[in-house]
């Protein structure tokens, strides 16, 4: 569908982005860096974004997330309120990597995500994404978290509705559990 309504949004780094396109045409796009709290801004963030174009949610024609890589919790967040929205308006959603979204206006370069501890998460095209050294990289960072979103609408547009978005995770988590005694349980 050539001019269909796309809500994208991101939140596998330090921001909260999000895009309203209709075909070609971006309607709206905000974006707000933030290291934490983007579980409570999205929501908001994309009500904002759609009262700005002049549409409702049940005029949505497919819902566009931002997969990764990036930061754990934001990627969760931003995938399973794209998988929430998708079931509840009926609508497609479609998971873009960030690798993607560079790609889509350089498509030969060595794309790369920042990661933490000096390092980056890099894809040429379709090859397997790897973490290396950021001092041994040059590869192309993202675009600022709001053409990002653009981005990810304007590649989800050109993909077809498949399964449902998951989160690109190129390595585990830094989570480790607690330190902390458990609590005690009373009968």
């Amino acid at each position: 569908m050539p001019d269909q309504l796309i809500l994208a949004f991101d939140t596998s780094a330090a921001h909260c982005a999000a895009a309203l396109l209709r075909g070609d045409e971006v309607l709206a796009a905000k974006a707000e860096d933030m290291g934490r709290g983007q579980a409570e801004r999205l929501m908001p963030l994309l009500e904002e974004v759609l009262a700005e174009g002049g549409v409702v949610w049940g005029d949505l024609d497919l819902i566009a997330v931002g997969i990764g890589p990036g930061n754990f919790t934001g990627i969760r967040i931003s995938v399973s309120t794209a998988r929430g929205l998708a079931l509840g308006l009926e609508a497609p959603a479609i998971g873009v990597s960030t690798f993607e979204a560079i790609h889509h206006e350089q498509p030969d370069v060595l794309a790369g995500v920042p990661a933490p501890r000096g390092q980056i998460y890099v894809q040429r095209n379709w090859e397997t994404p790897a973490l290396v050294s950021a001092e041994d990289s040059d590869a192309v960072l993202p675009p600022e978290p709001r053409d990002l979103a653009i981005r990810i609408a304007q590649v989800a547009a050109q993909k077809e509705p498949g399964r449902r978005p998951a989160p690109l995770y190129i390595r585990a988590a830094d989570a480790a559990p607690s330190r902390d005694a458990a609590p005690r349980l009373l009968d």
